[in-house]
């Protein structure tokens, strides 16, 4: 997950059909979400670190930047707010004596822009650490770390199993918008306009099983979850991408306006506690997190 690349890179957009039901209707019940979220926080004093999390604990309500990507961050098909960002966001935010949350859907690549010209107040959707976007917001501590993987056809005809496989064979790559994969995919070799760029994992899903690429490149979780119960594709097992010929472990965390350090510090300083009860690895585990994604990595590092 990485700000878009570009308009040289080529769009899919979404069909009509969607193969995974419960995906569905949680992307479906965004727009109405969307009108409701879409007023803008008030603005920051940016002195001392900021007051925003008294003026949070003051409204009772913390307004989150979604952006519609499972597990991370969705609305589910009941309509309720759900994910991994979510459910930690309301247990650290209860702990800060924030009761509510709000979700405010919005698109991967808006995510930055928003939460800097307040349309809400954290971002809450899995977000990668990296050094580029720590330059615009900052970040709390990883509450995770992942790995890549793979949703290609049923069997994986071409054995497709990291970048540089695809590579060797000429594979048409498909991937998320705003996605860390699209620099996994181009440190590998592919140029950035050979890419296939879709605007969610349902219809990443979508173009492997209509046979329009042969890889969709994902997060190891998001592959496993959307790949689920599709019988025509399958998720490859996990692995590590290699940026500037290193092995690249990614972390994914909730970011806050710069000036907003007094609400971030709180903010790590319950989930730190909840990583060392095991409560977080209890939260997130039903979202297909396991064991080998709990991370102790600090933004710090991810930074740079």
């Amino acid at each position: 997950m990485a700000p878009p690349l570009g308009n040289d890179v080529h769009t899919i957009r979404p069909e009509h059909r969607r193969t995974r039901r419960s995906v569905l209707a949680g992307l479906a019940a965004l727009g109405a979400l969307g009108a409701a979220g879409c007023t803008r926080v008030a603005s920051a004093s940016g002195k001392n670190g900021g007051d925003l999390l008294e003026r949070l604990r003051a409204q009772g309500v913390v307004r989150l930047g979604i952006a519609g990507e499972v597990p991370f961050g969705y609305i589910d098909r009941n309509g309720e707010l759900t994910g991994e960002a979510p459910e930690l966001a309301k247990a650290v935010f209860e702990r800060l004596g924030v009761g509510r949350v709000q979700p405010v859907p919005t698109e991967f690549g808006s995510l930055i822009p928003g939460l800097k010209s307040q349309q809400f107040d954290v971002v809450a959707a899995g977000m990668y650490v990296t050094p580029d976007r720590c330059e615009q917001v900052i970040f709390a501590d990883p509450d995770y770390q992942m790995p890549d993987a793979f949703i290609v056809p049923k069997g994986n005809p071409l054995g497709l199993r990291t970048y540089a496989d695809a590579l060797r064979k000429h594979a048409k790559v498909a991937t998320g918008t705003g996605y860390a994969q699209i620099q996994h995919a181009v440190e590998a070799g592919y140029k950035e306009n050979d890419l296939v760029i879709v605007p969610d994992q349902v219809a990443g899903l979508n173009a492997v099983e209509s046979g329009r690429v042969d890889l969709f490149a994902a997060t190891a979780v998001t592959a496993r979850l959307v790949a689920r119960g599709s019988a025509k594709a399958e998720s490859t097992e996990p692995f590590v991408a290699l940026v500037d010929g290193k092995p690249k472990v990614d972390g994914g965390a909730f970011a806050f306006r710069p000036t907003e350090t007094r609400l971030r510090d709180a903010f790590n300083a319950e989930l730190h506690k909840l990583r060392r009860s095991g409560e977080l690895y209890r939260i997130v585990r039903p979202f297909g997190f396991t064991k080998a994604e709990m991370t102790t990595l600090t933004a710090k590092e991810l930074c740079g």
